[in-house]
């Protein structure tokens, strides 16, 4: 498995390749947000934590960045409640 989650800014999503698939959640930017939309893990990749460590990853990012977080994305809102590391980061 790849540790690095990368932010494709062209695509507006947060991206982890694992074994040539890539799971990702795709964003809307606003002036010190972020709107996390939706998070997918291929079928051949779930249940292996694929889809935590993509999140973890990108809330990471998301504070280096200063940016709050409005969390649309039900993956990443269950996350976020099981992880109160990030509850600071919710809009």
């Amino acid at each position: 498995m790849s540790d690095e989650v990368r932010d494709n800014k062209d695509l507006h999503r947060f991206e982890l390749a694992v074994d040539g698939r890539t799971a990702f959640t795709q964003y809307n930017l606003a002036p010190g947000k972020i709107t996390l939309m939706h998070t997918k893990v291929p079928k051949e990749l779930e249940g292996h934590g694929v889809g935590s460590k993509l999140v973890r990853g990108e809330l990471e990012a998301v504070r280096a960045q200063g940016l709050k977080v409005v969390a649309k994305c039900p993956f990443v809102a269950a996350y976020i409640k099981k992880h109160p590391e990030f509850q600071d980061l919710l809009a």
